[in-house]
């Protein structure tokens, strides 16, 4: 049997329950779970709902050790500089309920996530950047700005030999509307738009004047590899090999950005 315990965020009281949110890579694979208090109580949990994509699970438990409810900041209102204080165990048990301390480091920070293992990015998190300490067991904890409301979830860092402070949160606003999803019908809806795509500055540039017979002053974008049948790019008129060159605007210049050596926290 696979026990994971965890220290989370209690998001709601109804019904004699309490719900919490924590990262899905805390709880995932799991096939039992317990929450320990910060008096040392612990109480069974139930998974109610996972999103991997966004790093989220909700899970349920006994409302009768529960006395307070965290409260949500805007993230949308955030500033760069501003006090972030992160919340956790790193390293376990041993060290539960440390508080760190540092600022808001970036703001709409996108970053590449493999969330199957298998050494290619399947999603780009968009998140919170901030220097204050994010460890191993710091996942699930809140981020939280100087008037104690939740700004963010702490989900993950950069970490090598020379980087120091580059942890990254998911924000309150992103937070929110996925666990009353998960609450409600324990998974994410969620559209999709039936394509594969590749970079275009990945193909030869004979097969990019050739194949996609693309104009020379334009070398990047993304690539429609394939188009699923009667999806929705196939209804809108997408077909294999157009190139996407601007989304809503902003010029599309990769799929996925480098960032070295992302961890899970």
């Amino acid at each position: 049997m696979k026990l994971h315990l965890v220290l989370v965020l209690f998001i709601k009281k109804s019904g004699g329950k309490a719900y919490i949110v924590t990262n899905n890579h805390v709880v995932e694979g799991a096939n039992k779970l317990e929450v320990k208090f910060s008096n040392g109580k612990k109480s069974e949990a139930k998974l109610v709902g996972t999103d991997k994509w966004n790093d989220l699970a909700v899970l349920e438990i006994s409302d009768e050790n529960v006395t307070k409810i965290a409260e949500f900041g805007n993230s949308d209102s955030l500033k760069v500089g501003e006090t972030a204080i992160a919340i956790g165990s790193p390293l376990g048990t041993e060290f539960a309920g440390t508080v760190t301390e540092g600022i808001v480091s970036g703001l709409n920070r996108t970053v590449p996530v493999d969330t199957n293992g298998d050494g290619t990015e399947d999603w780009e998190a968009e998140v919170i950047q901030t220097d204050a300490a994010i460890n191993p067991g710091n996942s699930g904890g809140a981020l939280v700005n100087i008037e104690g409301q939740v700004i963010g979830i702490n989900s993950m860092k950069i970490s090598t030999e020379n980087v120091e402070g580059i942890g990254f949160a998911i924000p309150s606003n992103t937070v929110e509307p996925i666990i009353a999803q998960l609450e409600k019908n324990g998974e994410v809806e969620r559209p999709s738009l039936g394509v594969t795509l590749r970079d275009v500055d990945t193909i030869p540039e004979v097969q990019q004047q050739q194949i996609l017979k693309l104009p020379e002053n334009v070398d990047y974008g993304a690539m429609v590899q394939q188009v699923v049948a009667s999806s929705a790019a196939e209804k809108a008129g997408l077909k294999q090999y157009d190139v996407i060159v601007e989304m809503n605007g902003k010029k599309s210049n990769k799929l996925n950005d480098t960032t070295p050596n992302l961890v899970l926290e």
